[in-house]
Formats: C-alpha cells, structure tokens, sequence
C-alpha cells in the first residue's frame, strides 16, 4: 500500500521534527493531514450516531459512542487504519524520534471510530500503561479528526493538562486546547502522565479515527490497565462519581460501568 496516497507525509515528517518541543507534554498537531479526497470520503461514510453496532459509553466521566471492529469500517477507513498500523508508516515516527522499536496495536484496544453528539465529553484522564493481552507499554496516541465546518461554539477541544504534583491523582492546570478541525491529526506521547480530555460538545456531532502504538515494557512502571479519570469540578464533592472512577479504573469492573447511567 502507498501510504502517500492516504497521508500528506511531508507534513507528518516536518511536523515530528518538533514533536519533543510540546508542551506540557511532546505532541504535534498535523493540519491536512490526509490527502482530502480520502479525508471527504471517509467523513461521508462515518458511521452514524444512532448506529447500533457502536458500543456507547454513557457514565459521569464518558458520553460517547465508539467501535474497533474491523468490520464496520468502510473501505476508505479500513484502509486508512490497515496504512496507520502498516510497518512504513511506524517507521517513519520511530526513525524521526529515534527510537529502537515501536509496535501497533492492530487489535485497536480502546481506538478505531469514536463519536460524540451534544453534551458529549470525556473527563481528563489518563490512559491504560500496559496493554491489557500483549503486555506492552502504550506510547502514542493518533487522533485524526473529521468535522466539517466544525467552529469553536461548538466546543469539543481536545484539552491537555499539566502534571499535579501535589495529587498524582487529578491533573494540573490547563495548558492547550485543540479544536477538532476537519483533517487535523494529533499525534502525542500518552507515557508522561499525560491527562487529557474532551471538552463539552454542543449542538455538533464530534467524529474522529484513533490509533495507538506501543513499546517495550520499562522496569519501574505504573502497572494501570485502564483509564484512570477525574472528575470535574463540579464533581469533586461527589461520592458516586468517585465510588464511579475507583471502579473504572479497574479491570474487573471497568467495562461493567461505563454505561453506568
């Protein structure tokens, strides 16, 4: 596969070259990212928000619908996905950031189609660590956006957060807000205790692409296999959202509440 046919890789290649530079954490953001008749068309056959097949997440830190399965993506999507996973396309990041390996999750866990409707969210939080069946480390994240004529009422903003060293459990102060503009890509390092989160979505339907990579284990390391949130403020006095984020954030009970409400 060409992966030039899918992705504007002078932009990816320019870009990483500042990745480390990112602040509070190494990020880049990617403006037309795609070549645009590959971005229109799998804008255009994005499932849709009522799509019963999309599991939905609908708790007090989660309002969003999401799939990893294969088989529900469209042709130019899967293709996309299959070229994001594909060895030329990691090699490009490992060799910018000099890194020694890097892996894909070709599984998607936690990645694939996301999508939000009004009063969509997701608290900040932090990612899993450890991969929960290949028992690597989660590295990076790739979020590739999809709204047209997407303006800043409409919120939805990607939000990063600075490190809390007072409270390893809720994050600092907020530092950067991306707004989810058609065929921008975000691509950042998910390893630095890097809470993140969506802003309210208003009167708008928010739909991205998100794939992630890997890397070996380290030895000292967090062994979270699951998103740790934290709540709002409006919800920091609140025991059923703290009783809720204690039980997501554990794998026997994560995926038994995130639909909680």
């Amino acid at each position: 596969m060409d992966l030039k046919s899918f992705i504007n890789l002078n932009k990816l290649k320019k870009s990483i070259k500042n990745f480390d530079k990112g602040e509070p954490f190494p990020h880049i953001i990617i403006d037309n990212f795609l070549k645009l008749k590959i971005a229109k068309k799998i804008e255009k056959n994005f499932p849709k928000l009522s799509n019963k097949d999309l599991w939905t997440y609908k708790n007090y830190c989660e309002e969003k619908k999401a799939s990893d399965n294969w088989n529900l993506f469209p042709p130019e999507a899967y293709q996309l996905i299959f070229a994001l996973n594909s060895h030329q396309f990691i090699t490009n990041i490992k060799k910018a950031l000099k890194m020694k390996n890097l892996y894909p999750d070709y599984g998607l866990n936690g990645g694939g189609f996301h999508i939000m409707g009004n009063k969509g969210k997701l608290n900040p939080h932090l990612d899993y660590v450890i991969h929960p069946k290949l028992n690597l480390m989660r590295k990076f994240n790739l979020i590739i956006f999809f709204n047209l004529n997407w303006k800043e009422k409409n919120g939805g903003e990607l939000c990063f957060y600075e490190k809390n060293f007072t409270n390893k459990n809720l994050p600092g102060k907020l530092i950067k807000k991306i707004i989810p503009k058609f065929n921008r890509a975000v691509l950042f390092d998910t390893s630095k205790r890097s809470w993140h989160g969506v802003n309210l979505v208003k009167n708008n339907i928010r739909k991205s692409i998100a794939t992630y990579y890997l890397v070996d284990k380290k030895k000292k390391l967090e062994t979270r296999y699951k998103a740790l949130y934290s709540p709002l403020k409006n919800q920091m006095n609140d025991k059923k959202v703290k009783k809720f984020i204690k039980l997501r954030s554990k794998r026997n009970s994560a995926f038994k509440v995130a639909q909680l409400r």
